[in-house]
């Protein structure tokens, strides 16, 4: 049932919008300013927004340019008993669906919210569609290896389920889409999916990254965030390199995983989610803990299943697979013909050590490319491979 938002600082006004909207079967919330409206659409998915434009603390326009930077898909439908055609370009241009003088005509607000809320529907599916189609490019598995197999095979069993994935390998082995093939095959699909790199964000920040944080709370907090566990409500939470997590926002995301509910920093207000979380990590986390590096209870929390993903060294009959996909990638990116490989230099890349696994070959694929003529030869491979 669609959920419409009326923010308006008159209380008469409110109530029958919301009776009018009610009557036609739409589920109904009420805000009495900006600030209060800002605060529903955080906690709240809303299709469409009915927004005054002259309120006391905040204004209209104020409002829509917020809830547009938090990444909001509803359609805002301006009112105002104030309106001239100034004001409604100026709503227009800030982003607003369309504009409607106070009070409004019965069927023109019924025409306007249905309009807008097809106008909703279909930004969500062209989003939805996008999605699905880089996921699915990014998240392709190449290879017929027994040891690719039996990751397939978990993926298929464990997608389906809201079951905790920890996903271990060495570094470019694959275990990003190990995770995005889980999201992509879980009832959580249409939902985000929420990739976090705990190696690559400082451990003061780290935090906030995760839970968000509320103004003022920190020297820099100039204004709210909004965290990744937020960001993730409804789909799922991928938590790459959790084994280099500093400890107390380890004991953070324990109680998250316990309660599924998080507190921003800096606020005191309980946000209950609904969150799918995956993890990944190059480190042997069991040596970690003995290291009292990471925490056991936490370990066991992200463990209720774990998948190996294994070194491109463990599946070589997978080489020859993956450089062919590479080829077409990297010809579709450049535009041209895909280059060919001479067998022998597909039997001499086999051969080598490929210690930076899939990242590694993908990178040598795309210098050989760059370097060779129209056919890759032996002696491009020894001379490139860069071994």
């Amino acid at each position: 049932m669609p959920r419409i938002l009326i923010i308006d600082d008159e209380k008469a006004i409110r109530n029958t919008l919301k009776e009018i909207l009610e009557f036609e079967n739409y589920t109904v919330d009420q805000a009495e300013d900006g600030p209060a409206g800002l605060d529903l659409l955080i906690q709240q998915k809303y299709d469409v927004v009915l927004c005054d434009i002259r309120m006391p603390k905040m204004d209209g326009l104020e409002v829509l340019t917020r809830a547009q930077a938090m990444g909001t898909d509803a359609a805002f439908i301006m009112v105002s008993a104030h309106g001239n055609i100034e004001t409604a370009v100026d709503a227009t241009k800030k982003g607003a669906y369309d504009f409607l003088s106070k009070p409004p005509d019965l069927n023109r607000l019924l025409v306007t919210v249905r309009n807008a809320l097809d106008r909703t529907k279909l930004v969500t599916e062209t989003k939805t569609l996008k999605k699905k189609l880089s996921v699915t490019k990014g998240s392709e598995m190449v290879g017929q290896s027994a040891a690719l197999g039996a990751v397939r095979k978990a993926i298929e069993k464990v997608a389906p389920t809201d079951a905790r994935v920890l996903i271990t390998g060495p570094n470019g082995a694959g275990k990003e889409m190990v995770a995005r093939q889980l999201h992509e095959l879980s009832n959580r699909a249409q939902g985000p999916m929420v990739e976090v790199n705990c190696a690559a964000i400082p451990s003061e920040l780290i935090e906030s990254e995760l839970f968000g944080h509320e103004k003022g709370s920190f020297t820099s907090a100039v204004k709210q965030r909004i965290g990744k566990f937020e960001q993730a409500d409804g789909g799922t939470l991928f938590l790459d390199e959790i084994g280099d997590m500093s400890l107390s926002a380890q004991a953070k995301v324990l109680r998250a995983l316990q309660e599924n509910k998080i507190t921003r920093v800096g606020g005191e207000k309980e946000i209950s989610v609904n969150v799918r979380v995956l993890a990944a990590t190059n480190k042997d986390l069991m040596q970690e803990i003995t290291d009292k590096n990471f925490r056991e209870d936490l370990y066991h929390r992200l463990s209720v299943i774990l998948i190996q993903v294994p070194a491109l060294n463990d599946r070589r009959e997978d080489i020859p697979d993956l450089i062919q996909k590479f080829l077409n990638d990297i010809a579709a990116d450049y535009g041209n013909k895909p280059k060919k490989v001479d067998p022998a230099a597909l039997a001499y890349l086999k051969s080598l050590d490929w210690r930076g696994n899939i990242r590694e070959l993908r990178n040598v694929v795309e210098r050989l490319v760059i370097m060779s003529d129209d056919t890759i030869t032996e002696g491009d491979a020894k001379a490139f491979a860069g071994k």
